[in-house]
């Protein structure tokens, strides 16, 4: 899948969780959790959309965290209206399903970027050794 289908695929998220959030509101306890729900899910795409714009590799896996953590505090209070049955087990299937897609596609590319990180400062490093080797040679040959 390409990263870019996944600004609309977590849009989408968000607004699905919107509206099993306004199916809620009738009890106390409803209310009080679609407003814990609508502020993670609604925090998934925000920060996705924040790590595409992220000004290092690293930055980039900072702010993927982030997505990770609001992706699984989504599934938290997904599990707990389905425990306190506030909507029927069946309703939430489809949502609980996206909400672990998303989450596994996350933590993997939170993986993959380390590693490529940590390619690059290799790589990095490599370039250093090899740019002082080729100085003190130069400087060797020139003294000769």
């Amino acid at each position: 899948m390409e990263n870019e289908d996944l600004k609309p695929r977590t849009q989408r998220f968000a607004i699905r969780i919107i509206n099993l959030a306004t199916q809620l509101t009738q009890t106390n306890a409803g209310y009080i959790i679609s407003g814990q729900i609508m502020r993670s899910a609604t925090s998934v795409g925000a920060n996705y959309r924040a790590a595409r714009r992220a000004k290092s590799s690293r930055d980039f896996i900072n702010k993927l965290k982030i997505v990770e953590e609001e992706t699984d505090e989504t599934i938290y209070w997904l599990e707990v209206i389905e425990e306190t049955k506030l909507v029927e087990p069946e309703k939430m299937k489809a949502l609980k399903t996206e909400a672990n897609e998303l989450l596994s596609i996350f933590v993997t590319s939170i993986k993959t970027a380390k590693k490529r990180t940590k390619y690059e400062e290799r790589s990095t490093k490599n370039e250093v050794r090899r740019t002082k080797y080729e100085e003190r040679s130069t400087k060797n040959e020139v003294r000769s």
